[in-house]
């Protein structure tokens, strides 16, 4: 059988979430999957990220991740999705490539996949569940698989969300525990695309 194929598409402004979408790669590719990183594109006017020094550097430093397209989710048999928190909704930016997808929507080639989702924001209650279950209302419309971590490994009673991966960003990037809850949940989502996978097959 022909390996899963993942699709980890982000938005970062300073780097936590590009963080927690290299460990998703990372559990990914160890689960066997072939991997695509991708990130959205910027939407942010350029005075915007030079008033903030830290996110016009992230800009930089990330400037050779390829961005994402469509062709990105029609290859994917599962798809992970990374966003900061923005009042308790996902960014803008990674919203602005979502709302593009009507047309494979509408040709069902969003269905049946699985969808996944991690985030980050500036504090410990801050929005996290809520991003993460507002993107949610978009997989159910695609008419995807849902698959959250859960407390399906010991990992997540240590970074305690259910949800998906989540951090928050003024402790500074990603520790290890988050890191490692991002690797798990993206191992999760690549077993449950494979089962899918062998199910159909069958």
């Amino acid at each position: 059988m022909e390996p899963v194929n993942v699709a980890i598409i982000y938005y970062s402004s300073t780097g936590s979430v590009h963080a927690l979408a290299q460990a998703a790669a990372e559990g990914a590719e160890k689960a066997g999957a072939r991997v695509r990183l991708r990130k959205v594109a910027e939407t942010a006017p350029p005075e915007a990220i030079s008033a903030n020094p830290a996110w016009g550097q992230h800009a930089q430093d990330t400037a050779d991740v390829a961005e994402a397209g469509h062709d990105d989710l029609t290859w994917a048999d599962a798809v992970l999705f990374g966003t900061p928190t923005r009042f308790g909704n996902p960014a803008s930016q990674l919203r602005a490539f979502i709302d593009t997808t009507g047309p494979l929507w509408f040709a069902g080639k969003l269905t049946d996949k699985v969808y996944s989702a991690f985030t980050s924001c500036n504090t410990a209650h801050g929005g996290q569940e809520s991003t993460l279950l507002a993107l949610a209302n978009t997989f159910y419309h695609w008419g995807g698989i849902i698959v959250p971590p859960g407390y399906t490994d010991p990992i997540q009673f240590q970074s305690g969300n259910p949800y998906g991966t989540s951090h928050v960003a003024t402790d500074g990037l990603p520790g290890e525990v988050a890191l490692q809850a991002a690797r798990y949940q993206a191992r999760r989502a690549v077993d449950t695309a494979t089962a899918l996978k062998v199910g159909r097959a069958a």
